[in-house]
């Protein structure tokens, strides 16, 4: 059982006592029983294994396993340290709500009278109703009421130092990879450390942890030897057990002094088994994937679902031999990856939003996108269709909105009402504002849009009062902090790093040249960095002319291995000149193909030979792939009579992700922190918070002209 349940559970079993329980916490130390504890606490074992569930009484005790350990009058008095008292209020057990009630005003209610009847505080209904500070109750009026989780009065918990240590976060770590190097459960190290978020996995750089105390050793050692304890099952001998862990007969026979008394391994025998030493200061992000355990998760189902054998599992995670638990966080090769939706490291269990949805949800949605009808006469149907192609704001728009009407009727077919209104905010920040004036913001699901950064922060910042999130089409980063925004578009940090990560994957002894112009000179030193060995061109870049020459590019070419060339820069004319360059150096000796990291708008030009891009296997990264004859099409084309074009794919997928996951469960927050990767007609989402910028979208593809066509790459 969890930390922070076993608490929970003695707040209610001791709630209605008399005189006040003390408890301390204990770090299990190696080779520490049940009756050593009682006998060093003065109480019996029946007191520990009371509030301690998760063990059993002839169970061996796993080293760092965190235990409420219940003290008697004499030992509690004895106590001189007693830090880090953890302490719950009577009407409320955090400081965020778990949900709204929404509530209309009747005749004569008082925020007095309905802080009463919620037993919470005016302050409260204020706080998330903020019409409220300047406003009085009206009758009608139709307000939020957070409802917070609600516990009994709690006894004092006293947190024993000597067992525990300071530790000081490095870089590149997660909880989950210090919780698998100190062998705890997440929720064991938010108690230790109550000023952790609940509602992020955020750590910081250097940030100051309490931990339990690793026994005979410290975390800044490389090299540390673990035991285990191991059952002799019936016709095991030293020679198997040399195989199986690679410890010979004399070191068993040095670490266990009993198999000589006996005679022998005997079946049954409980003994100490060394484990291969763990390496604890390379466990971090750069190397491994974590896991963690649910309940009633065994070896079968853990196996099956990991697809890992159980071996390998162990030879990671010596720790299983002791049986598995809730809460333990198992860790995996990085490699793994591509296999699973990872979040901050963390492997996070996939929901079939499909089966998960929810009739009786009906969200509300606001569109805000500048479709600018005021400059459309929609009697002259020439001049409109001239202003649409020739405005790429009202392109977007009208496209996004079209894609994003076939989302609804598609989540209707699955029996979800959904509450929409829509508004030209004619990308004016002034008309946003007077669109927001008149919005019903505290009732709204969520918002879609606008297209523009200064219209985007207007609604960030009036949505946020209310807890709305807001869905960004377009905006991929900006500098002002907007908690509240859900940037679906890739940033090109995200981009170029799938790039390179993908590269770095697929390359054995390749030869890696660089070709970037002096706009593009950061990005040439990072992938540097990626590629020490690789080859730079250098560019020459005058007033009127960019170029390289062929040959310097020529000479860097090697004929013993195929060459990648890295083409970095959004000047058409240069990127024409390069692609067309390295296409005719191909030959019989001679094998290119042309990468980027950034396929920007310079990539798109008409002057740019498709056909020289086929040839080259031109590989990059990008936030849509390319879509087929999908049933969204199908619809689209039924409805439309047309094609989609991407602005249209984009409005259906935005919007289709956004309705599934407030019919499962009405809150994108909450969804957002619970689902992982999804992947629609031709985007696909991984929303991954950011302290204190939003959610930003992670997922992208990796996409490659081949045969006169793009495909996307595994």
């Amino acid at each position: 059982m969890p930390f922070k349940l076993i608490v929970l559970a003695l707040m209610l079993l001791l709630g209605s006592c008399v005189s006040a329980q003390k408890f301390t916490s204990h770090a299990v130390k190696k080779g520490e029983t049940l009756e050593s504890l009682a006998k060093q606490y003065k109480v019996t074992p029946f007191n520990i294994l009371k509030y301690n569930k998760e063990i059993k009484r002839n169970e061996v005790l796993k080293p760092n396993t965190i235990l409420v350990i219940p003290l008697s009058a004499n030992v509690s008095d004895a106590l001189t340290v007693k830090t880090d008292t953890i302490e719950v209020e009577e009407k409320v057990a955090q400081k965020e709500p778990i949900g709204f009630t929404k509530h209309r005003v009747r005749k004569r209610e008082t925020l007095f009278g309905l802080a009463e009847r919620y037993r919470i505080e005016e302050e409260d209904i204020k706080r998330y109703n903020p019409v409220l500070y300047a406003n009085q109750l009206k009758k009608g009026m139709r307000i939020k009421i957070p409802k917070y989780l609600r516990v009994a009065p709690t006894e004092e918990v006293v947190i024993d130092e000597s067992n525990f240590e300071t530790y000081i976060v490095k870089e590149k770590e997660t909880r989950w990879s210090i919780a698998h190097t100190y062998g705890i459960s997440i929720d064991s190290m938010l108690v230790l450390n109550p000023s952790l978020s609940k509602d992020s996995d955020y750590l910081a750089f250097n940030q100051e942890l309490k931990l339990p105390k690793i026994a005979g050793s410290s975390v800044e050692m490389h090299d540390v030897q673990i035991y285990s304890s191991y059952t002799v099952p019936q016709g095991i001998g030293f020679y198997r057990l040399e195989k199986e862990y690679g410890v010979t007969a004399d070191e068993l026979i040095k670490l266990n002094p009993e198999i000589t008394e006996r005679g022998g391994l005997k079946e049954g025998m409980v003994i100490r088994i060394p484990e291969k030493k763990v390496e604890i200061a390379e466990v971090n992000t750069d190397n491994f994937i974590f896991y963690e355990v649910k309940p009633k998760e065994n070896e079968f189902r853990l196996t099956r679902k990991l697809g890992v054998g159980y071996k390998e599992l162990l030879e990671l995670n010596p720790a299983l031999r002791s049986g598995f638990k809730a809460g333990m966080v198992l860790k995996l090769p990085k490699n793994r990856a591509d296999d699973f939706d990872i979040k901050n490291a963390l492997i996070i269990d996939k929901v079939n939003l499909l089966d998960s949805i929810n009739t009786s949800i009906k969200p509300k949605i606001l569109f805000l996108l500048p479709f600018r009808l005021e400059r459309l006469d929609l009697a002259d149907t020439k001049s409109v269709r001239k202003l649409i192609n020739s405005r790429t704001d009202i392109k977007y728009s009208l496209g996004f909105y079209s894609g994003a009407m076939i989302a609804l009727d598609s989540i209707k077919s699955l029996g979800i009402s959904v509450d929409v209104k829509t508004y030209d905010n004619q990308l004016s920040v002034a008309k946003t504002k007077e669109i927001l004036v008149d919005a019903d913001l505290y009732n709204l699901s969520a918002i879609i849009g606008p297209l523009d950064t200064a219209s985007l922060k207007e609604v960030a910042v009036q949505a946020a009062n209310f807890n709305v999130p807001v869905v960004s089409p377009l905006v991929s980063n900006t500098d002002l902090s907007l908690r509240n925004v859900f940037f679906s578009e890739p940033t090109e940090t995200v981009l170029r790093e799938k790039m390179l990560s993908f590269v770095e994957g697929k390359r054995d002894l390749e030869n890696i040249i660089i070709i970037a112009d002096r706009k593009n000179d950061s990005v040439r030193k990072l992938i540097l960095e990626r590629f020490p060995n690789a080859k730079i061109l250098k560019v020459k870049e005058e007033e009127k002319n960019i170029a390289v020459n062929l040959e310097e590019l020529t000479a860097l070419f090697s004929e013993e291995t195929e060459n990648w060339v890295f083409l970095e820069s959004s000047d058409f004319k240069f990127i024409s000149s390069v692609s067309s360059i390295l296409n005719s150096s191909i030959s019989e000796e001679v094998k290119v193909k042309m990468y980027t990291t950034n396929k920007n708008k310079g990539f798109e030009n008409d002057v740019i030979s498709n056909l020289h891009l086929s040839n080259l296997n031109f590989t990059y990264p990008s936030a849509q792939r390319e879509v087929s004859n999908s049933a969204f099409t199908k619809r689209y084309r039924k409805e439309y009579s047309i094609a989609p074009d991407k602005y249209a794919v984009r409005g259906f997928d935005i919007t289709y992700d956004l309705l599934l996951k407030l019919a499962y469960k009405n809150d994108l927050f909450v969804a957002s922190s619970v689902i992982g990767g999804v992947e629609y007609t031709g985007n696909k989402f991984n929303y991954d918070k950011d302290l204190s910028s939003g959610y930003f979208n992670i997922a992208s593809y990796i996409m490659m002209y081949k045969n006169m066509r793009i495909k996307q790459l595994k």
